[in-house]
Parts: C-alpha cells; structure tokens; sequence
C-alpha cells in the first residue's frame, strides 16, 4: 500500500469519528431537550394543580409541626386538672359502593342480610333505614363514632363497601358526670348544649386549644352531688331532680347536676330527651325557700328590729282570698318562730308591713327578674310578677308563690344572704385568687349576720332537722310548692326544695337540692315534703363534700343564737 492510500484512509477515519462524535453530541443534546421539555411540563402540571387548589374550596393549608402536634380541639378539665373532655382516634362507618369496581352491584351479600348484621353491632341504628341506604349505592355515613371493637366485628362481615377511615372524636373520660355542665360534640365538630358550645371558638382556635381551660367544678364534689341526688330521686320515685354547690364569695360552681342526665359519649334519641338543665333552664315556685329572703329584706329595711314581736298566725284575708298555714301553730308567731315552723301567714303579715315596692326592689337586686347569671347557654327567664305588685301578689311573692325562678336564682341568692350581703353571678370558670367579680351589696352586713343565726336554728329546731349533719352547723330552709296546673294548683305534684348553707359560723357553701314530683313511700314515711326528702340529701351530701372542700367537722364551734333561743319556748 502506497503512502497515498494511507493518507487516504487515515483521512476518512478521521472524518467518520468527527461525525460520529457530532452525532453523538447532537443525540445528548436532543436528550437534554427532552428532559427539559418533560421537566417543564410537569413543572406547569405541577404549578396548575397547586392554582387549582389555590382556588378551590379543597386548597390543602400548610401546616407547622407545632400545629400538627396539637390536639384538634382542646381539652377541658375540672379545677383541679382532672380531664373532662379530650380528643381520642376512633372510626367512622363510610359506605363507599364503588369498593368492588362495580357500582351497580356492590355488596356480596343482599343490602338487608347486611342492616341486619349491622344492627346486631349497633342496636340504636334503624335497620330499614341503612338497608334503604345500602341498596340506593350512593357513598356516604352508616356511623360515626365506631369504637374499635366495633369496627373489628364490622370488618368481620367481609364488606369491602363497608369501610373505616380513621377519625378524631371528643371524648368524655368520666362518662354521663357533669353532662348537662359539659355538654357535647356533634358529628360536625360543633360544641353543644354547655360549656362545650360556650367555649366552642376557644376551643377549636390554634392559638388557643393548645391549653386546657380549666372549669369550676371539682368532680370529687360533682359525683357525690349526683350520687346522693339519684338516691334521693329513686326513693321517692320522682320525675327529676337538681342540684347545686356554690362558693358564697366567689360565686364558682362546685357541682352542678340535673337528673336524668345523658352521656355524652353516646348521643342517642334518650339522651335527648334528657339534655334540658333543670338548674338553669326550668323555672318553679320556689315556696318556702322564699321565707328567709323575705324576712331579711324586712330587717334589712328596719321593719323588724323586735325578734320578739308577736305576729297574728290566723288566716290572712285578703278580698275574696285567704293566706292559711298546712296546719295551726298557735296565735301569734314571732320572726324566729315563723321560719322555724315555716308560717305562710305571718310571713305574708311581715311581707305586708315592708311594703311591695320593697321587697320587689330586693328580688330585683338579687336578680330574680332576669335569666341566671353563668356562662350556661340554657338558662330559663323567670315568671316574674311585673312593675305594680297588688298587695296580695307582695304576700304571695313574700312565701315564694306568684314567682317562678330556676334553682341557680335561689343559690346565688342564698349565697348572698349569708357571705355578708353581697350578690355575685355565678360562673363555670375556675378564678384565681383576686379574680372574684365584685358583686353588688342587697344586704347589711347585720342582716347577714341575723339570717346565718336564723338559717341555723330552721336547721337546728325547725323544719330542716333532716339536713343537720353533726359537725358541719349547717343552716338552711325548705321548701314544698304545688305546681300550677291548667285550673290552678295541683295539690298532687309538688316541687321539694332545700336551700342550705355551711358551716354557718362561716359560711362557704351554698348546696340547693330539689325533686321534681316526688311520691310518698315508705321510706320517705309517706311525706313529699322537703323536710322529708330534699332536706335528707342535703344531710348525707355535706359530711362527703365538707372535708374535700377543706370543711372539717367540729363540735366545738357554731353560730351564737343564745339572744336568739328563749324566743322560740321551752319545747325546743
């Protein structure tokens, strides 16, 4: 081979590698194309969804970690720190009919075999109703609320259709305790009925869930309250009870109880029915617990300033009316023995010589006009008897007849009778030391003083003997009213009232019991009054709520009624 030929070939080898190393420069270059072109395109894929969520109603919101770690809604606790209310993962129960690929036929088994399996599981649900469900084939709830034992029986019925997505639901630690104060959760995740509802936009705030608020209540005080109640209610086969602790100075809420009461765990057709709050949302004729409120405005006034004045006992007669007493006491009463012996016609004779305006002014202060003051959304107005009192309705009202009030009226009205005269509003909140609303004076410190000695001796020698319990120098009034019926009263269905407070020589605690309708048995020696059945609960409710609240029985101490005592005679 010449060196012509060489060169030739060596000419063309060169040239062929230049071409192959611009063919595989351009390949490299359309691949880098490529990619860039893919990497737009999902980039603009990726820029329109993230616009398409920016404006539509799924937009996904960012997140911190901060939040993400915090509960769903915040927790409620008593005063001291014992949970109430919390968020707890549970189930729900989504019908989704598209699970097997075939809409049209979405169960293995018949839509009614698979209702009835169902309502094995959960009894309260209507079977027809969740067969209609099933067989329509359109998604949606059979259930929320699923507790994981339940969901596991129902993935036992082999449904692919019957699914169980995880979810966050409310849960009350403590059961059916405190419902009516507490209140609930629906599916919506919406507060209802108490301080659930109150506090709703707190407690589903992120600034503000992330801390537990703190109510009033002690649920040590709360479960003996509704204990003793509940015992109280069945002996006597009543239709319902209340009840309430108050703190005389600051107006908190120890307990709070309306029977029957529901479980907000398990919102049901018969807990609905029981959801109405007979301590603020249902007025009654208080009756006697009247009596000392009446009494205290006329010292109050300086119209008694003689304990010993003696007042006409006999029937009072008023136009065509007549006040009587449940039985004779005898000629003449003076104050100590009229509440003692609890007299409808000295008290009226009382109330008379005070004046309409005067008293109605002092259940104004007191706040028997207007709803109860608490945070409660349920909260009832009263019956009140207008601006012109007659002379017959300022009696009436002097002996708690012609008004109606909810049990809350009556303790914060109590409270203010004997903590030195001033009234405050209740609340549901825990306050701290120094947060104590200050209130506003209805009475002198001196009538205070006077009503804690009377209060005493009603407990001591009168009509509220069932509620002394030894040690605790309680003080306090029942109550027994017909409840008005279409043609006037019904002599048949009496509220049973006892308003108490302890210890009396320094008053701390006010406690209202009251049976809706009792029924005399024998355990209740046949008697549906208060002295036989509201003021008993009050007698075995104070030894187990005393010490919890730093209330020690002593013997050694009481009120001094020695000025008091020769006024009532030797039978006492």
């Amino acid at each position: 081979m010449n060196a012509l030929t060489i060169s030739t070939a060596i000419s063309t080898g060169r040239v062929q590698l230049v071409t192959m190393r611009q063919t595989s420069l351009d390949t490299a270059r359309m691949r880098v194309l490529w990619v860039a072109v893919i990497f737009a395109l999902v980039a603009a894929a990726a820029v329109m969804r993230i616009a398409y969520f920016g404006v539509s109603d799924r937009a996904i919101r960012a997140t911190s970690l901060e939040e993400a770690l915090m509960p769903p809604r915040g927790e409620l606790t008593d005063r001291n720190g014992v949970p109430l209310a919390r968020a707890f993962p549970a189930y729900a129960l989504w019908y989704n009919p598209k699970a097997l690929g075939d809409p049209s036929d979405p169960l293995v088994k018949s839509p009614q075999e698979v209702a009835a399996r169902l309502k094995a599981i959960f009894p309260e649900i209507d079977e027809v109703e969740v067969a209609e469900k099933l067989a329509s084939g359109r998604a949606g709830y059979l259930r929320r609320r699923v507790l994981p034992e339940d969901a596991n029986r129902v993935q036992d019925i082999g449904e692919l259709a019957l699914e169980l997505p995880r979810e966050t639901e409310r849960h009350y630690p403590q059961g059916a305790m405190a419902a009516h104060v507490l209140g609930f959760v629906d599916s919506e995740g919406r507060g209802k009925v108490g301080m659930e509802q109150v506090l709703d936009e707190h407690l589903s705030n992120p600034v503000t869930r992330n801390q537990p608020v703190a109510l009033s209540i002690d649920m040590r005080v709360q479960g003996a309250l509704e204990d003793e109640l509940r015992r109280g209610m069945l002996s006597v086969n009543a239709m319902g009870a209340a009840g309430i602790v108050l703190d005389v100075d600051t107006g908190e809420v120890l307990a709070l109880a309306s029977l029957p009461e529901f479980d907000p765990n398990k919102i049901d057709a018969e807990g609905q029915k029981y959801m109405f709050n007979r301590v603020t949302n249902q007025v009654y004729e208080l009756g006697s617990t009247f009596k000392p409120l009446s009494v205290a405005a006329a010292i109050d006034a300086g119209v008694v300033r003689d304990f010993g004045k003696r007042y006409d006992a006999s029937p009072v007669k008023v136009g065509r009316f007549s006040i009587k007493d449940s039985h004779a006491m005898g000629p003449s009463l003076n104050v100590a023995e009229t509440l003692i012996h609890s007299s409808n016609t000295t008290t009226a004779r009382i109330a008379d010589e005070l004046g309409a305006e005067k008293l109605r002014r002092t259940m104004i202060d007191l706040g028997m006009n207007e709803r109860p003051y608490i945070e409660l959304p349920a909260k009832g107005h009263p019956i009140w008897p207008g601006d012109d009192w007659p002379r017959l309705r300022n009696m009436t009202v002097s002996y708690g007849h012609g008004i109606a009030v909810t049990p809350l009226h009556l303790a914060s009205a109590y409270a203010a009778m004997v903590n030195g005269g001033i009234w405050r509003p209740a609340t549901m909140k825990k306050l701290e030391a120094g947060e104590a609303p200050k209130g506003r004076r209805v009475f002198k410190a001196s009538t205070s003083s006077r009503m804690r000695q009377l209060l005493r001796m009603i407990a001591i020698y009168g009509t509220g003997r069932n509620a002394d319990a030894p040690g605790f120098r309680v003080g306090g009034k029942t109550g027994s009213a017909e409840k008005p019926g279409s043609g006037g009263y019904r002599r048949t269905s009496l509220v049973s009232t006892f308003a108490a407070a302890f210890p009396m020589d320094r008053p701390r605690y006010v406690v209202v019991t009251m049976l809706d309708e009792p029924k005399g048995t024998t355990a209740s020696s046949f008697q549906r009054t208060a002295a036989w059945n509201a003021a008993p609960i009050v007698g075995r409710l104070v030894p187990r709520i005393g010490p919890l609240l730093g209330v020690m029985p002593d013997d050694t101490r009481d009120v001094d009624i020695s000025d008091l005592k020769p006024l009532i005679g030797k039978e006492h």
